[in-house]
């Protein structure tokens, strides 16, 4: 009868704990954006009124919370506000102040995780670049600086060396942090800024409470990530470079002659938005040239989109703001970062390639790839076994963690069907479990995509159709055997390059009227610098230590871009950010090295402008466009006043009171934009008028050619542009008139081209038809 009475007492305390544990205020980051210009004048600073705000609903008689100080962080250039720790009856209570423009929650945004120069051409013999002296750019770039808002640098790497690099600009006024692990001292005129931003990451977390202790709040790279963007976008010449014997040759960014400033703002569980703002509004105070940013989330209304906001102020002050395009592909609308401010990255092949393979029993032999650097096999055949998907054991074709018998796998070659966990993560499993090698076959949903990766075992990935044939072998062999083999680095691979398959695709569902991505850069196997406090793998079990290492993900092709905006800047100071973009996009080409229309890699189908935008991007071409589309602030605030946002909306993204919309597009697509796309919805003609500015030779003229569906008729007026003079700004107009019956076809696509001798000017255009 006591053990009863014992057992009630428990039961009934438990729930007294739980229920007072509910009526606790849970707190959460929220960002609030004040209303900038009604700060009274008692207050000296934003950050006096924004504490006395925060001081107005009594946070300081929460006693028991951990946070001691609830104001996280003041924003004054990429926004108007600040972020604090409340629970959701102070945001309730603080959204009621006149003063208070909107409250949002804190948004969680992640990673979008030597040949490369060459392959953009940006080694040439004659030491020209498209009239650009070599010297002379360099000593240009000097001047330009890139921030990168990632996980942070690892400065020992060789990459950062600053031999030759004359003084840090005087404008500059960022700084290197000192932290636990990290010394101010070991920047240099390279490595020019390192800062860190984690108090989003630390409230979400519950610093204080567990292992997210053990992260150190440093500058310093622990995951790898944001040293390979840095490297990628501005990294020193090196030679000798490779990953394990990989990709051997001289490893250099895009602008080796560039700075660089590293903002950390992703930690342990991913990136979040008010660390990301705060990274943004310090870089632009201290006096980047170029933001690039890896990384993203869904889509959302610019209004609700951090990092869109902070690019708005960015741009506004001349900075060209690069982002990843995501790597949800190959669905359709899975973009990121799609404001039209902001250039939006995908990713494509380069021309080198890992080759592996796997020989069947059977005498076949299939072609994949590796990053494998081990001992091997050896020569001998050993049995191949494949877990196929059933009710009973779904996972262990995939290969998840506890899914593999190791009496069914030991000494034997796994196949692992691709999806849900990291690959990486499959071989170290088949390993654990016995395994001696792995086969990672790709399914319906990668397609035909190989990435390679430094696995643990021996491994080799497979496209699915080799996948379903390999699969089709096991199930009706009654001896099935494999033997994997590595071949190491294939330079001058056809075709590419390729589009990825991660790369994340269109339409833009934000603004339908805007087509994104806008280019591709390499995005797949790219050797870059790497953090010696992590693996090649980032596995917890992987104990290799290396300078570099190869990657893939739009993460790879946005700091291409971003390296080429900062060439592109150091040749032309006076250009805007949306000037650098058309020159980029204008330029890029669409066929591949064997003389093909670009190609998907998830299906090997031709590619569309929804996959690639205007094309891979062309440097040497991109120097001297001839023409560009250029757009200022006003125009974009035209734009946001075209979709129908009202005035407090616009005022979040552009910062200022009292936004006239009296000036509006009729339709979205009318911004000046270097690419179109033309959404034919309950009318048959779309009409777009665009600007272009001749950069080129005075006295200059252009022809027109329009290219489109059968389905559309497009006709362009003047069909011919003569430019007098250099500076000099022409209008042209172009309709676009659905055909009867065009309805029965969904989409489609095609280009504007202005030419010359001297000058190709292209335009993508994309056709979409809804409810006609």
């Amino acid at each position: 009868m006591g053990s009863v009475s014992t057992f009630f007492f428990f039961l009934l305390l438990i729930i007294t704990l739980f229920s007072q544990c509910q009526s606790l205020p849970f707190k959460k980051t929220y960002i609030v954006h004040m209303k900038d210009h009604d700060k009274p004048t008692v207050y000296p600073t934003h950050h006096d009124w924004y504490s006395s705000t925060l001081q107005s609903l009594s946070i300081s008689t929460d006693s028991d919370d951990i946070d001691s100080d609830p104001f996280l962080y003041s924003y004054t250039t990429a926004y108007n506000g600040f972020a604090a720790s409340l629970n959701e009856q102070q945001a309730k209570t603080l959204l009621q102040n006149d003063a208070v423009l909107g409250i949002y929650e804190d948004t969680l945004y992640h990673l979008h995780t030597t040949r490369t120069p060459q392959f953009l051409g940006l080694e040439t013999e004659t030491g020209l670049w498209e009239g650009h002296r070599t010297q002379e750019l360099d000593q240009a770039s000097h001047d330009v600086i890139i921030g990168v808002l990632d996980t942070g640098v690892w400065p020992e790497s060789l990459s950062f060396n600053d031999n030759g690099l004359p003084q840090i600009p005087t404008r500059w006024r960022g700084a290197c942090e000192n932290a636990p692990d990290f010394n101010s001292s070991v920047c240099n005129r390279k490595l020019i800024g390192a800062r860190s931003f984690s108090r989003g990451f630390h409230m979400a977390s519950g610093y204080g409470k567990g292992d997210k202790d053990k992260e150190i709040v440093s500058p310093r790279d622990s995951d790898g990530h944001g040293t390979h963007t840095a490297s990628t976008a501005a990294g020193s010449h090196i030679g000798n470079a490779s990953f394990l014997g990989y990709a051997a040759g001289t490893a250099r960014g895009m602008a080796p002659q560039a700075r660089v400033a590293a903002y950390k703002v992703c930690w342990t569980d991913g990136c979040f938005a008010s660390d990301i703002l705060a990274g943004m509004d310090r870089a632009i105070q201290d006096g980047v040239d170029v933001l690039s940013l890896s990384l993203g989330g869904g889509s959302a209304p610019y209004f609700h989109d951090t990092i869109a906001i902070g690019a708005f102020a960015a741009v506004e002050r001349g900075i060209f703001v690069s982002c990843s395009a995501g790597n949800s592909g190959p669905t359709k609308a899975s973009l990121a970062n799609v404001a039209p401010w902001i250039m939006t990255v995908g990713a494509g092949t380069l021309d080198r390639d890992f080759p592996a393979y796997a020989t069947l029993g059977n005498k076949k032999r299939f072609s994949g790839v590796s990053l494998y650097s081990g001992k091997g096999m050896g020569n001998k055949p050993v049995s191949l076994v494949y877990f196929k998907g059933s009710n009973s054991n779904q996972s262990a074709s995939i290969c998840l963690a506890g899914s593999l018998n190791p009496d069914l796998v030991r000494g034997k070659v796994v196949i692992c069907d691709r999806g849900i966990n990291a690959r990486v993560e499959k071989g170290k499993v088949v390993k654990e479990a016995g395994g001696i090698g792995m086969i990672l076959a790709n399914t319906v949903a990668s397609g035909e995509e190989l990435v390679a990766d430094s696995h643990l075992l021996p491994a080799v990935a497979v496209g699915r159709i080799v996948g379903d044939e390999i699969r089709e072998y096991v199930s009706s062999d009654y001896n099935p055997t494999a033997l994997l083999s590595f071949g190491g680095t294939v330079l001058n691979v056809r075709p590419s390059p390729v589009v990825a398959a991660f790369s994340s695709r269109g339409p833009n569902m934000i603004t339908k009227e805007i087509l994104k991505p806008d280019v591709i850069g390499p995005g797949v196997n790219i050797l870059a610098a790497w953090s010696e406090a992590v693996g090649p793998s980032g596995l917890v079990e992987d104990t290799r230590k290396t300078q570099f290492n190869i990657m893939s993900g739009t993460s790879m092709s946005c700091p291409h871009i971003s390296g080429l905006a900062a060439l592109l800047k150091a040749a032309h100071p006076t250009w805007s950010p949306s000037a650098i973009k058309s020159a980029l996009m204008t330029t890029a080409y669409i066929h591949d090295n064997s003389k093909s229309p670009l190609r998907d890699a998830a299906d090997r189908s031709f590619s569309t402008p929804w996959a690639h935008g205007a094309g891979h991007v062309n440097p040497q071409k991109a120097l001297s466009p001839g023409l560009v589309y250029d757009a200022s602030t006003r125009d974009y605030i035209t734009f946001l006043c075209s979709l129908n946002y009202n005035p407090e909306q616009i005022q979040l993204i552009v910062k200022r009171r009292g936004v006239n919309c009296t000036r509006k597009f009729s339709n979205p697509g009318q911004l000046n934009y270097p690419s179109f796309s033309i959404v034919f919805s309950g009318k048959r003609v779309v009409r777009y008028t665009r600007i272009l500015t001749n950069v080129g030779e005075a006295g200059s003229v252009y022809n027109v050619v329009a290219d489109g569906p059968s389905t559309v008729g497009i006709t362009v007026k003047p069909s011919r542009l003569v430019f007098e003079k250099v500076g000099e700004r022409k209008r042209y107009t172009v309709t676009f008139v659905s055909k009867k019956g065009a309805g029965a076809v969904r989409n489609g696509f095609g280009s504007i081209l202005w030419s010359n001798a001297q000058h190709q000017v292209r335009s993508p255009v994309a056709f979409a038809w809804t409810n006609l």
